[in-house]
Parts: C-alpha cells; structure tokens; sequence
C-alpha cells in the first residue's frame, strides 16, 4: 500500500490503517530512536508514545508541506528529545546500580579504592537533616544545584548557600 493510499485510512481512523501504518515506519522509526535513546527499553517506550501521537495528532498532519513520513519523523524524534530530557530518564541514569561499584570494595589493597570507601557518608550523617538531603543529592545521587533545587522545591540561591554551609560542617567534622 502507498502512502497515498494510506492516508485516507489514516485519517478516518480505521484499525487497520494503524497497523498498516506501524508495519510501514516502525523499524525506519525505530532507527532514529535508537540512535538518540540507546536503551532499548527506553526506545521502544518512545516508539509507542510516537506512534500514539502520530495517530492521535493525523489530522494536522499538510501533505503540502511535506511527506508524511517527514512529519512523522518530526514527532518522533522530538519524542525522543523530550524522553531525553525529562527528569525521570535523567534520574534513572543517575541512580546507577550498586553493582557497577562492587570492584571498588574487592580490591581494598588500591589507595585509589580505599579513598571511595573512607565513610565520608557517616559523617554526612551527623549533618542537619537538611544538610543531608541536599549533599545526598548532589554528591551521592549526581544532581546539579539547578536539579536539586527543582527536587527540593526551593530557589537555586538558597541551594547553593546551604550547600557552601553544609560542606563546612561536613568540614568542622572531618577536622580539615
């Protein structure tokens, strides 16, 4: 079927004219994601949101203004990008596993891994309960001032100067 003929399908919103459609771009589609999201869980998450947003948004669609398969790939890698960077995908990135830092604790006879195990965190933990929500996300989780002050709903100012005073307490502690 050609995209002229697939068209009108389309637009009357026939069931069949999805599958035609997901059967006719998916893997072109899938291509772009890929290269943008490499997860492919996350890829193919962003696939369906595509699609769902092609079929739901069809009838803006200007066959004047281009090939439907251009518009299509418009929605889709915008899709992509928006995937990219929302908090949840960038969080989840953040938040890696405790597993990609088990080799820092075999091989304790390394100085470079003995630093990472030194229990800065039990120091951390004598800090005001503030103090330790802040550096937890900042040091422990990888947040930026700007994330942080999203996270904790509070200006970026006041993030970064409770951040200034926390890192001195945190020093007072560590006597340094």
């Amino acid at each position: 079927m050609t995209q002229e003929e697939l068209l009108p399908l389309v637009l009357k919103k026939d069931d069949r004219a999805f599958t035609l459609l997901y059967d006719m771009y998916s893997k072109s589609l899938f291509a772009v994601i890929s290269n943008l999201v490499s997860d492919r869980e996350e890829a193919e998450d962003v696939l369906q949101e595509s699609f769902v947003k092609i079929w739901k948004n069809i009838e803006t669609y200007n066959d004047t203004k281009g090939r439907l398969y251009t518009w299509m790939l418009n929605i889709t890698r915008n899709t992509a990008i928006d995937k990219l960077r929302s908090k949840g995908f960038n969080n989840k990135q953040k938040n890696l596993s405790s597993d990609n830092f088990v080799h820092l604790l075999d091989d304790s006879n390394k100085m470079t891994n003995r630093i990472d195990t030194i229990g800065i965190q039990e120091f951390v933990k004598k800090l005001k309960p503030k103090c330790i929500q802040l550096l937890d996300l900042l040091f422990f989780k990888g947040f930026t001032q700007q994330e942080a002050s999203e996270e904790l709903e509070i200006p970026l100012g006041t993030v970064k100067t409770q951040n200034r005073n926390c890192i001195n307490d945190l020093r007072t502690y560590l006597q340094v």
